[in-house]
């Protein structure tokens, strides 16, 4: 037969299969470092493309987000209620650098401290370290009852509410202005700002479980490989646990 008459001849069998090639066959993993403010240096792996013509695995990591629990990164399951977003800034060898990105409270830890019968206090403020960090906290505290109370409620007034969170606004603003980002990070692990808060609120009404719930960073400071490069140090080196001597409160069953 003719080959010009078949058209199907010149163009092989019908259906044929293209060949399946592993998707990970293609890709490289990564350690993610934690900066030395945590006990755990290495936190994970992450997988990426291998460098292929223009495309770069590098470009790929940069920006990735990874999120670990507090628990894990200095070893202490008491802490565990508290997360944290890191930020991979930078990629020598096999290891991303990350850097801080954002802290939160875990939503069972929050659900756990809203009870009845008494007021909730919020606050929010923006602030700049002295690194060029432009971040946002967000402070929560519920009244207590005064020693030798009868009253069954602990409702605070509005102008109480005001006043306490004015004080909030204060002390977040210090603490967060007068240092860094790592003297910050160092600040919520034993939750010192929350102690400082409920301190100076004791004259207006009595305060518990007052935790800085969540921090975001809002703006970054300029890229400088230098300083991320000295908050992880020696890659090789454990990082430090920051002390604590701060107990967690016992949960009441009734307030």
């Amino acid at each position: 037969m003719a080959v010009g008459k078949n058209k199907r001849l010149s163009k092989g069998k019908k259906g044929l299969k293209k060949k399946i090639i592993d998707p990970f066959s293609r890709k490289e993993w990564y350690d993610l470092r934690a900066p030395t403010v945590f006990e755990t240096r290495v936190i994970g792996k992450t997988l990426v493309n291998r460098t292929q013509g223009t495309k770069n695995a590098v470009d790929f990591l940069k920006g990735r987000v990874v999120e670990a629990s507090l628990g894990d990164l200095n070893k202490d399951e008491e802490q565990a209620y508290r997360k944290f977003k890191l930020r991979v800034d930078e990629v020598q060898g096999r290891n991303c650098l990350t850097s801080f990105h954002s802290m939160s409270i875990t939503t069972d830890k929050l659900r756990s401290l809203v009870k009845k019968w008494q007021s909730l206090v919020e606050a929010h403020v923006d602030v700049k370290t002295t690194d060029g960090y432009l971040i946002r906290l967000f402070a929560i505290g519920f009244t207590k009852r005064r020693p030798n109370q009868v009253k069954k409620t602990t409702y605070a007034q509005t102008a109480q509410i005001r006043a306490i969170r004015k004080k909030m606004f204060e002390i977040m603003t210090k603490e967060a202005t007068s240092g860094s980002m790592k003297e910050l990070i160092q600040k919520f692990i034993p939750e010192s700002i929350g102690r400082e808060i409920e301190k100076a609120c004791q004259g207006i009404y009595p305060l518990q479980n007052v935790y800085v719930n969540k921090c975001k960073v809002i703006k970054y400071p300029k890229g400088d490989i230098q300083k991320l490069l000295e908050s992880h140090g020696n890659l090789d080196d454990a990082g430090s646990k920051v002390k604590s001597d701060f107990k967690e409160p016992e949960i009441q069953a009734e307030v």
